[in-house]
């Protein structure tokens, strides 16, 4: 089986801080690694056309930002920056035989 997270989160995805699954707007999961291939691609080109700048770590996780998409943090009394984050998870089946 194989997902694909999005979330959106001020903090790039390999962070994974404590809580980290609060930020997660959709789980795409995927029985076949053709259908999963197919949705990620199509999702990454979607994602590189709506944001400028790119990041990825592990060929496992994946951030997209902008410099305009910005949101006021009352604790550290600054702008920070938003960050769309792409998980791939390719999650081990047992047999229980």
């Amino acid at each position: 089986m194989y997902q694909i997270i999005y979330m959106k989160a001020d903090y790039e995805p390999w962070w994974m801080f404590e809580g980290w699954q609060s930020n997660i707007v959709t789980t795409s999961t995927f029985q076949s690694e053709h259908e999963f291939d197919k949705h990620l691609l199509e999702t990454l080109m979607s994602f590189r056309q709506q944001y400028e700048h790119e990041a990825s770590k592990e060929n496992k996780y994946y951030a997209f930002w902008t410099d305009k998409e910005r949101e006021y943090c009352e604790a550290c009394e600054d702008d920070i920056q938003i960050y769309h984050g792409i998980i791939i998870d390719k999650l081990t089946q047992h047999n229980n035989e």
